[in-house]
């Protein structure tokens, strides 16, 4: 009877995958043995896989460059970084290598932005697209970039008063490209109808006939809109791109200078063994279903904006774990108790739920139970015990003496900011190692330690004591 643990992840997936395999009963990811990581950093820890960025944003630039040839598309596609992802230094060094560009959120994304001109590491000819609704350090530091020459810097307005900001800011000799955000319906099942966010439907070609078309100073680029549930084939998606789609039209025959349309919203994650999604065809109808209603509108298609975020960063990350101790608490249910936290590692699985790629470093010929993961906070909510393909939990049977890894996958966006990375902790647990791993062109792979695990100085110092 097959009973150990790799016959159960063989038998219920395709397994092993591009990034995961198993040799003498240890887990590799990207070729990396993920035991020899442990071994030399101890766990908890976090590491960051950088070639998986580049072959992210590759791979997305091979998508669309494919669809558009196939339908004989006449506009561009820009790939845009969404920093809100990952802000880390290293993160963007990566992704800055494929000649990209950047969506910002907020006032201290621009310092970022002014450092990696400082650096060399971009120019003042990139796209940096800033969305948000905008405080005044924010307009303030958009202005200056503008003001510094960064022509590519494009303000989307997200309310009609934030032009009146950028009249008093911006030099008198300086053109301004803008965008307009539109506030999309929210998908059926959400509390609310409309984004909180950007300038009705009904409102874009009124606001811009008044505030935009006669002004000698601005000129309207990009009309941008963005989806929470990302690209995904559903009918409350395609209704949405060609809503938006026919308001560009519209604006298109009024504004000969809006040339860009930003479908804000990306590529979703891999988050199981199981994940399934034709990112070709998916794709290519976009491509096709712009250019289509453009076509039947006798207008030109235009450029294609992208802002991907998680689709570049997380497939990049994995947090490791051991299990400290295993309990016994009812009839029903065992415990594998982790040396860190759920809630604070990885906050989504505490806040809405989300799944990440389970897998045991260790152990794959061992025999395989039903087990429910506990954090170490003292909160009721600090567990993890469901896959996005089963409600479930297995992993292999604890063996006397001997240590039991578990690794967390495709954890690379937004859980370091939502933790608040090298700041306090629930429950004063402290924030975990993290490594960095590289590869050079030889396939030879690289470490380095990042940040230390946390000290109980530093949280005391931010306590105030």
């Amino acid at each position: 009877m097959k009973n150990k643990y790799i016959d159960l992840i063989e038998q219920t997936f395709e397994f092993p995958q591009e990034e995961f395999k198993v040799i003498d009963n240890e887990l590799y990811f990207h070729d990396i043995c993920l035991m020899d990581i442990i071994k030399q950093y101890g766990t908890p820890v976090k590491i960051s896989y950088l070639p998986k960025i580049s072959q992210q944003i590759q791979k997305a630039k091979r998508l669309f460059h494919i669809a558009m040839a196939k339908v004989d598309y006449d506009g561009e596609y820009h790939y845009c970084y969404c920093t809100k992802s990952s802000h880390f230094s290293f993160v963007l060094e990566e992704a800055l290598k494929n000649d990209i560009h950047i969506e910002t959120s907020s006032g201290f994304d621009i310092y970022i932005v002014e450092e990696l001109f400082n650096t060399g590491l971009i120019d003042k000819d990139k796209y940096i697209v800033c969305n948000g609704f905008k405080r005044p350090l924010y307009t303030q530091k958009i202005s200056e970039l503008i003001n510094r020459g960064f022509e590519n810097t494009i303000p989307v307005l997200d309310n009609k008063g934030e032009i009146d900001v950028y009249e008093k800011l911006i030099d008198k000799n300086k053109k301004c490209k803008l965008g307009i955000r539109i506030a999309s319906e929210e998908e059926p099942m959400f509390e609310f109808y409309t984004s909180r966010l950007g300038v009705r439907y009904n409102d874009v070609v009124p606001f811009y006939l008044e505030k935009i078309k006669s002004s000698q100073r601005f000129e309207l680029k990009m009309l941008h809109f963005f989806i929470n549930t990302g690209i995904r084939d559903t009918a409350y998606y395609w209704n949405e791109l060609h809503k938006c789609v026919n308001v560009y039209c519209d604006l298109k025959k009024i504004c000969p200078e809006l040339d860009s349309l930003n479908i804000g919203g990306g590529f979703p994650v891999k988050n199981s063994l199981g994940f399934e999604y034709d990112y070709e065809y998916m794709t290519e109808e976009i491509v096709a279903q712009i250019k289509s209603i453009c076509k039947q509108n006798k207008v030109p298609e235009p450029d294609i904006f992208t802002e991907f975020g998680g689709f570049t960063v997380g497939e990049s990350g994995a947090v490791l774990y051991s299990i400290l101790d295993q309990k016994q608490q009812n009839d029903r249910e065992l415990w594998n108790m982790i040396d860190s936290s759920f809630m604070t590692t990885l906050p989504d699985t505490w806040a809405m739920k989300q799944r990440f790629i389970l897998l045991a470093i260790n152990n794959w010929d061992s025999e395989y139970q039903r087990v429910n993961l506990g954090g170490l906070t003292c909160d009721s909510q600090d567990y993890y015990n469901a896959e996005s393909h089963a409600n479930a939990v297995f992993l292999p049977k604890m063996k006397e003496g001997e240590t039991q890894y578990i690794g967390m996958f495709h954890t690379g966006a937004y859980q370091e900011s939502l933790g608040g990375f090298g700041g306090l902790q629930h429950c004063l647990i402290p924030a975990p190692k993290l490594v960095i791993i590289d590869r050079d062109e030889e396939g030879e792979f690289s470490t380095k330690l990042f940040a230390k695990e946390q000290s109980f100085k530093s949280m005391l110092k931010t306590l105030g004591y």
